[in-house]
């Protein structure tokens, strides 16, 4: 069949299965300022004369009621679309064939999917399925292929938005909704291309909240949906969709325990709510600038405080600090003492952060998210112990980097 000769999904086969694990991690923020639509998703079609100047794009109005899975099907299918990306690659040398052979590039394809969310032509998908394309089509549920134009990308949070020039009748935009409501248990619909069969429909629920998943500038994305709806190569940047049709997340990667390519039933979805934010800026600037501190640190429990006789116990212990990073210049102090606590390992002797801008920390995960409220340049005022005494460290965030240390 065709997509045998297509790499599929993603790129890079760490992007496909994703380790969700702890530990150390450079802090750095996945969200930026302003959203793409708000929590009520209310419709207005754009004009082409105001899709000149950056705006926001508006969405499609959700239905009152809780759909089946058909009629979620019948409404959505036609603004899902399937994602070819073209790139050229170097030929691999082969010695054995002609070793005096010229190497001619070769040309790559890669299979993904995407979903309309405006009339002015916006379509999202993930960043790692158009990644590197030199060229980029889009086929809609007619079978209609169109060529496609990145409006910009970020692989922090492996979201892309790309633009058709299509009528405004021809589109059918999805409707957003709001990932902040998503409980664990709740029903999901995903529709995707997986292994090019376009338009698949498969169903299930959210299996777990606030999982976090390996991006491809090697960050972090927080807040990712776990589901175990049916999702696999090809499905990567479809919409997951709850029971009033609304997009409540990006489908972008799967878990399979080493043991095949397919699904077993754990899959990841980027939270629209992150989406919207990055988006927007997207479409407005063509890029997404995120915040950083610049360090890497460990999430203190009570074992760990009694048994080193740590002033708290509770905050972050600064286990690396990035050189020239907003850290490095408050004077962040990093931890030097290596100490292993029931198979975890430390570094103890640096700065604990026990506040952030006056909010407790005590999860990576917060500290990240008051992180990702701020824009490149703004501060972060710290609180930390240093030995026993505590000092406020006042914080200029950078901009985060391509490929974040940790």
């Amino acid at each position: 069949m065709p997509w045998r000769n297509r790499s599929l999904f993603v790129r890079a086969a760490g992007l496909l299965v994703a380790a969700v694990g702890g530990g150390a991690i450079a802090l750095g923020g996945t969200a930026g300022l302003g959203k793409l639509g708000s929590k009520t998703t209310t419709v207005r079609e754009v004009t082409q004369a105001e899709a000149a100047a950056p705006s926001v794009a508006s969405f499609a109005k959700p239905p009152g009621r809780a759909l089946t899975i058909n009629e979620i099907y019948q409404r959505s299918a036609p603004g899902v679309v399937q994602v070819t990306s073209t790139s050229v690659v170097p030929s691999t040398y082969d010695p054995f064939t002609n070793p005096f052979a010229p190497l001619e590039p070769q040309t790559q394809q890669s299979l993904g999917s995407g979903f309309v969310v405006d009339k002015v032509g916006h379509i999202i998908t993930n960043y790692h399925v158009v990644q590197g394309a030199g060229q980029v089509d889009v086929s809609f549920s007619n079978m209609e292929s169109m060529r496609a134009r990145i409006v910009g990308s970020d692989p922090a949070t492996d979201i892309a938005v790309l633009k058709v020039n299509a009528q405004s009748r021809a589109l059918t935009p999805l409707a957003l909704g709001n990932s902040d409501a998503v409980r664990v248990g709740d029903a999901v619909v995903a529709i995707g291309n997986p292994f090019g069969l376009d338009r698949t429909v498969t169903a299930g629920i959210v299996s777990a909240l606030q999982r976090h998943i390996t991006a491809p500038n090697s960050g972090w994305i927080d807040h990712v949906i776990q589901t175990d709806a049916p999702i696999n190569h090809g499905n990567s940047g479809g919409p997951l969709m709850n029971p009033r049709g609304e997009v409540i997340g990006v489908n972008a990667q799967i878990q399979t325990g080493g043991t095949t390519d397919g699904n077993v039933g754990i899959g990841f979805a980027i939270p629209i709510n992150t989406v919207k934010t990055v988006a927007a800026q997207l479409i407005r600037h063509g890029k997404v600038e995120h915040a950083w501190v610049g360090i890497t640190a460990a999430g203190i429990d009570s074992t760990l405080a009694r048994l080193f006789r740590l002033p708290v116990t509770h905050g972050l212990l600064v286990e690396g600090v990035q050189p020239g990073s907003g850290a490095a210049k408050a004077g962040l102090k990093a931890g030097y003492t290596r100490v292993t606590v029931a198979g975890v390992t430390y570094l103890l002797g640096g700065d604990v952060i026990v506040k952030a801008d006056g909010s407790t920390v005590n999860s990576l995960a917060r500290l990240r998210d008051l992180v990702a409220q701020k824009k490149p340049g703004d501060t972060l005022t710290l609180d930390v112990y240093r030995g026993s005494k505590k000092v406020t460290v006042r914080v200029i965030l950078g901009r985060q980097p391509n490929a974040p240390p940790g």
